[in-house]
């Protein structure tokens, strides 16, 4: 048997419609020939006979009747073939609409540089030398260079002399006058009224108790700064204050002393305090200012006591380039002995002695002070030349008990205070001054300030000045 099927050819994309055509219901089904038996060869393909137009248009009219359900385009299709023929290929015509050319969107503007971006393309700026304030002398010539801007004058700068010697000082009193700025601001507040009356003294007198000076150096100041106003016959608080800081002055004046090197070789000086005064960061500044002179130093690592003080002090040695005596576990006395030896042998001009921090309530520790004090004396005849306590500042009034402690077990020779800058309580250097004067008036020998610190750099311990005190406290 023979099986017969039909297949759809379906167009790639058929025509559109043309407008005023009807449209076509059925597409166009072209019989396919049946497919040959198995056994058989398959038959050469077959082409159908040729045509003419009117005889394929019956046929394609006959094939569209049989099928009435067909696709509208499939219609059209065929009354196209019918009017256009085989040979001519059909044309399809689209409207297309032309748009109007879309304007150009406007430039943008140009975005501002960030501040970073703006920072990063400006050139680095060139940083001019500051021309010096202080007149220059040229070499071989008398007159002198014109300063830019004119020295400040003593009213202005709180310095009563502005000569060669005071403006090299002047970086230290400017360090020292902010590190007196907590212990000067409560009494300089006093002078901001019009009037000079009892108001006024009260207050002052207030002032000078919180700035730990002391009852009996508060009421000699008051005093003092009263015949003062009375002589002068001041008539502002502004006078009054240059007045105080006059009468501060004269009570410091004694403790205003400098350290004599040179009349012993060695000269042997034997540092003491309580514990966290800065004794050994102390005795480092000092080896610096002495290096610095061309003074040769040798340090004794005598504080045995407390951890890492050997090592404390061999760093300080090092950066000094000074030496350096010190025993693991040794004997304080024993190391102070070797020092001196050694500092004798080695020609050394000045041996310094670092002890143990040493609470003056504590008499046995004390003791071990004394002894250290004795040996050094049996290792240089007349030794330790000097023996300095170093105070801390922010102790208050108890810098004076200690002063007094140490001074009855050793026999104090100078005084070094430190950490000014960090208290309120830089007064308790009047009640040490008064202390002094009347140490000296029952005879015996003033206890002076040598060196004061107002900071960790070593430029920021320096001689003590009474006048610069006073006028950095006051100004």
């Amino acid at each position: 048997m023979f099986s017969f099927f039909k297949k759809k050819t379906a167009l790639a994309e058929p025509p559109a419609v043309l407008p005023g055509e009807p449209p076509v219901d059925s597409p166009l089904e072209l019989p396919e020939a049946p497919a040959a038996p198995p056994p058989d060869p398959p038959a050469p393909a077959l082409e159908p006979p040729a045509r003419s137009a009117p005889e394929a248009s019956a046929a394609l009219e006959q094939s569209a009747a049989a099928e009435p359900q067909a696709e509208p385009a499939r219609r059209s299709w065929l009354d196209r073939f019918r009017k256009t023929g085989p040979s001519e290929a059909p044309v399809t015509t689209r409207s297309v609409p032309v748009l109007a050319p879309a304007p150009e969107p406007a430039p943008e503007p140009a975005a501002e540089p960030s501040r970073s971006q703006a920072s990063v393309a400006l050139p680095k700026p060139v940083r001019e030398p500051v021309a010096p304030l202080v007149p220059v002398a040229l070499p071989g010539s008398p007159a002198l260079i014109e300063p830019v801007a004119p020295p400040p004058s003593g009213a202005e700068s709180g310095m009563a002399d502005v000569g060669p010697a005071a403006q090299a000082r002047r970086p230290w009193f400017d360090r020292l006058k902010l590190g007196l700025r907590r212990t000067g601001s409560g009494i300089a507040q006093v002078f901001t009224g019009t009037r000079i009356d009892e108001a006024l003294y009260e207050e002052l007198e207030a002032a000078l108790l919180m700035a730990d000076a002391g009852v009996q150096a508060t009421e000699h100041l008051l005093a003092d700064l009263k015949r003062r106003v009375k002589e002068s016959k001041a008539d502002t608080p502004a006078a009054v204050k240059l007045l105080l800081a006059d009468a501060v002055a004269a009570l410091l004046a004694p403790l205003e002393k400098a350290l004599v090197i040179g009349e012993a070789e060695p000269t042997v000086i034997m540092v003491a305090g309580v514990n966290g005064a800065g004794k050994t960061t102390t005795i480092g500044k000092l080896t610096r200012h002495l290096a610095q002179g061309g003074v040769k130093v040798l340090l004794a690592a005598a504080d045995t006591f407390r951890a890492a003080a050997r090592e404390q002090l061999a760093v300080w040695a090092d950066r000094n380039r000074v030496e350096i005596v010190s025993q693991e576990g040794g004997d304080p006395a024993a190391v102070s002995f070797d020092a001196v030896k050694a500092g004798q042998a080695r020609g050394c001009e000045v041996v310094i002695a670092d002890t143990a921090g040493r609470l003056p309530t504590q008499l046995h520790l004390m003791d071990e002070l004394k002894k250290i004090q004795r040996t050094i004396g049996k290792a240089m005849p007349g030794a330790p030349h000097e023996v300095l306590l170093v105070v801390d500042g922010n102790t208050g009034q108890n810098a004076l008990a200690q002063v007094k402690s140490f001074d009855a077990a050793l026999g104090l020779t100078g005084l070094i205070v430190t950490k000014l800058d960090g208290t309120a309580k830089g007064g308790v250097l009047a009640a040490i001054a008064l202390w002094s004067r009347e140490r000296e008036r029952t005879g015996g020998r003033p206890v002076p300030v040598y060196f004061v610190g107002v900071g960790e750099k070593l430029e920021d311990l320096q001689t003590f000045s009474a006048r610069e005190f006073a006028q950095a406290l006051l100004s």
